[in-house]
């Protein structure tokens, strides 16, 4: 079974770190360009103080820049989170969302760096922002790729 970006999105709504927490993917773009994921306030997910818990801020967003350049590149790659880091703006005192944008000239960028078998780590930033558009966090992700090795036929 092929993995489609509807399907998922409803695996990943199912999935349940992020179904017990309150985190909703609403969107992968049919070409695995873009995500937008929310999370919503509710009293299981909220720290001691009120707000959106740190950690959740930080899930919300963890899994997607390595989703999209998986599927934007293909089989011929293999792409892994290397490194992760959040800055906290603001407190979230209510839903917060995230949005990934992949354009052309990232994927371009990828593939001519990982043209000649070599690894490379590569930075990708996310705002977490409220409805009003306010940042509330700042989230970068790293990625290592590198092309896969041709497989040889074996007799």
């Amino acid at each position: 079974m092929q993995m489609t970006p509807t399907r998922l999105r409803w695996v990943m709504n199912l999935w349940p770190p992020f179904l017990f927490n309150s985190i909703h993917v609403q969107h992968i773009g049919a070409d695995w360009r873009s995500a937008r994921v929310v999370l919503r306030k509710r009293p299981w997910n909220r720290n001691y103080v009120n707000t959106q818990f740190g950690g959740n801020l930080f899930a919300m967003t963890d899994p997607f820049w390595m989703l999209l350049v998986m599927h934007a590149l293909g089989n011929d790659y293999i792409v892994w989170d290397k490194a992760g880091a959040i800055e906290f703006v603001k407190p979230g005192r209510s839903d917060v969302f995230a949005e990934f944008h992949l354009s052309d000239a990232d994927i371009q960028s990828l593939l001519e760096e990982a043209a000649s078998g070599g690894k490379v780590l590569r930075w990708f930033d996310t705002h977490v922002v409220d409805a009003s558009g306010e940042v509330i966090a700042r989230v970068r992700k790293q990625l290592y790729l590198r092309r896969k090795a041709p497989k040889t036929a074996t007799t």
